[in-house]
């Protein structure tokens, strides 16, 4: 096949590859996972489904990314993207054509687990291991745009979503919907693989669009990239101190994202309310995204991420500070600082202290304590408030675990790779 943009403008055909990894992360992440709150909308009309019911599709799919999380980043490593990408939006469609037809709740969670799956292939370890092999300096910049251009997509989506599906509306529907989006995914497996290159040096060209220079870099530092194995990366400090930092921040977003409108409608505010809220908080968390990652290709990345999680943090305690309106954008504000700019650095991190070689392994198996850790989220909020009769107490564990993931962040060491040597040697 030729490479249809390779030399469109004279651009580094890496900015492509954020372009369509921003793509891929709109059509898989966002019906999956942003999107999870208007689809209960709609399957609650029908079906009269209970809130816990419908909220164990989302716990699904944290047992389903610990589970395949390491398996899509050995395959990822072993076979490419442009395999991972077309068999995963093979999968999804495969799940969102089942959704269309759910007559049950055991469909609905067998629908949703394929979706998950789908997604986790195609999505989140698949292009952001692209990224890491066409980017070194610019690494943090191009996760983070790409970062940004899911949440555009995500502003766009989810309230078309809405539109679409609305059950006091005369419209498409939610099966429609899905067989519209079944169909999206389906044309996206044979599109997308063609525009991909796995790697710069299956076209002749290196990370970044400049050769490798082995002189010291701005920041004092060889510019040749450490390469571990995943047994190397497993036995440094950085490879727990970032997992768990990434796994105690996280927790903080899915209890949010879960329980935030329950909160508002706690304290006398309606579903019209919690969507401005959600707005502002996705918007100011876009242009953080680009931010974030501007900024970590410029300081030490631990202390950039040690930065936007205490910000993230900051903003969850606005949550129990009162019940005006006020209190609730601020923390929409600092909150989507924080989030947007930490979520493009916890990948360009693991890149800089792992390198390319088995980046896909180290990321995949990188995210099983952290979706363990999500996993109780939700439910644990959910069970506080229900004892105490609020959200104070769980809101503040939360800010205080995501100060812990902030202070895990700040001390996570740059491996050295003769350390290693002598260690792998002594065992």
């Amino acid at each position: 096949m030729g490479n249809p943009w390779g030399k469109a403008r004279g651009a580094f055909y890496g900015w492509w590859m954020v372009a369509v990894s921003g793509f891929i992360m709109a059509i898989t992440a966002v019906p999956v996972f942003q999107a999870i709150a208007v689809w209960s909308v709609a399957l609650e009309a029908q079906f009269g489904w209970s809130r816990t019911q419908l909220g164990l599709a989302l716990s699904f799919t944290r047992i389903e990314g610990s589970i395949t999380g390491p398996i899509a980043g050995y395959l990822v490593d072993r076979m490419g993207t442009r395999f991972m990408v077309f068999t995963g939006l093979l999968i999804l469609t495969a799940g969102f054509f089942l959704f269309s037809q759910v007559q049950n709740l055991w469909m609905f969670y067998l629908a949703y687990f394929i979706m998950s799956v789908g997604q986790g292939q195609a999505g989140w370890i698949t292009v952001m291991t692209l990224l890491n092999h066409w980017f070194v300096r610019h690494r943090g910049l191009a996760m983070g745009l790409a970062m940004m251009l899911m949440g555009v997509g995500a502003l766009v989506l989810v309230p078309l979503i809405a539109w679409l599906i609305d059950p006091e509306a005369n419209r498409l529907g939610w099966r429609r919907t899905a067989e519209i989006l079944a169909v999206v995914a389906l044309v996206s497996a044979f599109v997308l693989p063609k525009v991909i290159r796995n790697k710069p040096e299956d076209v002749g060209g290196y990370p970044d669009g400049v050769p490798p220079v082995p002189t010291a870099s701005e920041k004092g530092e060889g510019n040749d990239e450490i390469e571990l194995t995943i047994g190397q990366a497993l036995r440094t400090q950085a490879f727990w101190t970032i997992s768990f930092g990434h796994g105690f921040g996280s927790m903080v977003v899915l209890a949010t994202m879960s329980h935030l409108g329950l909160l508002l409608q706690d304290v006398g505010y309606g579903v019209q309310t919690a969507a401005w809220v959600i707005t502002v908080q996705t918007a100011v968390s876009i242009v953080f995204q680009f931010i974030g990652g501007w900024l970590g290709d410029r300081i030490p990345k631990n202390i950039a991420l040690f930065i936007f999680t205490g910000i993230q943090g900051a903003g969850v305690v606005f949550l129990i500070l009162g019940s005006s309106l006020y209190y609730f954008y601020i923390f929409a504000v600092l909150f989507g600082i924080g989030f947007g700019g930490r979520t493009p650095l916890t990948t360009a991190i693991r890149g800089e202290y792992f390198g390319r070689a088995s980046f896909g392994k180290i990321l995949g198996i990188s995210t099983v304590p952290m979706n363990f850790l999500l996993l109780i989220a939700a439910p644990l909020a959910g069970f506080m408030r229900d004892e105490l009769g609020d959200y104070d107490m769980a809101f503040l564990l939360l800010a205080g675990l995501n100060t812990l993931g902030a202070v895990l962040f700040l001390i996570a060491r740059r491996p050295k790779l003769e350390h290693l040597i002598k260690a792998g040697a002594a065992n």
